[in-house]
Parts: structure tokens; sequence; C-alpha cells
């Protein structure tokens, strides 16, 4: 078991998590909700952003099971009252964190492009890393289940009276998340997408 290559993937982990909550703050901010930036979101301190569950615990796990790092960070609050367009700025804000990850994987592989010329065999293999795992997140978290982004996104496109009844599944988004996990079937969801998309990026 190589510990180098797993403490750098957990680092990976936190730092993507903490953009990826980052960019759910600063999108709020930026539509009206000031809520998140007043409690200190809009930041890159990883400490304000710390799920111990699924920041730290569920990626753990992962690594040292040698399956695809996956996890989600502290929510951000949003108080969808003060959004300017409710529905559809509330699944602007929760679009944002998968983007925000897509991004710093195709900021990786731009970066993998270019190894061959100005980086090293490290640089190379981190590059690598932040790639693959930003895939997963964003996949994972683009899962239509409440409380993951992906529910929220399909919660601001169905109509307002299919939106309220599946909102009602939030409180039991995670034991339908806990299920997939321990029945294999979140691998089945999450690995074909990411393997795709991690296929287009890589050199």
């Amino acid at each position: 078991m190589d510990y180098t290559s797993i403490a750098v993937a957990l680092a990976v982990v936190l730092g993507s998590l903490t953009v990826h909550e980052m960019a759910h703050a600063w999108t709020a901010d930026r539509l009206g909700d000031p809520t998140a930036r007043l409690l200190g979101r809009v930041s890159l301190n990883p400490w304000v952003h710390i799920d111990p569950f699924g920041t730290v615990l569920l990626p753990l796990i992962a690594a040292f099971s040698g399956l695809p790092i996956i996890g989600w960070a502290k929510p951000v609050p949003v108080n969808t009252s003060r959004l300017r367009e409710p529905r559809r700025d509330f699944m602007l804000v929760a679009a944002a964190g998968p983007a925000s990850n897509l991004i710093l994987a195709t900021l990786a592989s731009v970066g993998l492009h270019l190894s061959g010329v100005v980086h090293t065999a490290g640089v190379f293999d981190l590059l690598g890393q932040v790639l693959v795992i930003n895939i997963f997140l964003a996949v994972f978290n683009m899962i239509p289940v409440p409380p993951l982004d992906g529910g929220n996104v399909l919660a601001g496109l169905l109509p307002r009276q299919a939106a309220s009844i599946f909102v009602m599944l939030r409180p039991y988004g995670f034991i339908v998340l806990y299920a997939l996990m321990f029945t294999g079937a979140l691998s089945a969801i999450v690995v074909p997408p990411a393997s795709f998309l991690i296929g287009l990026l890589l050199p």
C-alpha cells in the first residue's frame, strides 16, 4: 500500500471539497443571499467546510479500500427567500459545486497535456490525482438524490408540484446514499460516467 499516494489523494480531496463549497457560497452571495458569506464560507480555508464523515472518514475508507474517492463537505446554508429568483438561483447555487470540480479537472488535464514539456513525474502524478478525484466528486455530487447537489438541481428543473413532493424525500436522502454504498450500487452509478469523462480528459 502506497501511503504517500493515499496522503496526496486525501489532500486533493480536502482541497477540492473546499473549492466546491466555496463555489456554492460565492454563487449564493452573487445571486443575492449573503448568509454563507457572513458565516465565513466564501473561503479557501478547509477547516470551515469540513464534515467529519463526508470529508474525512468516507475518503479514508475509500482510499484504504482501493475504491474511488468520493465525499462531501459541510453543506453551505442558503436562504432561498433572499435569492432574486429562488427556484432558478438555488439550482445554480447547487450546480456551482460540481461545476467547480469539473473546472479543476479540466485545468489538471491542461497541465497533464503540458507535462512532457514543463513538469516532473511527481507533478504529473499529482495532476492525475486532481483530475480523477474531481471527476469522481462532480459525478457523485450530481446523483439526483437530495441533499446532494444533483437532487437540488433536479428539484429546480421539475414542475413546482413534482418538486414539492421530491423535496419531501430530503430527510431520507442519506439513507438512500448509505444503501447505495453498502450494496455496491453506488459504484455502478458513478464509475461508468466518471470513467468516460476521465478518458476524455487524460492525455
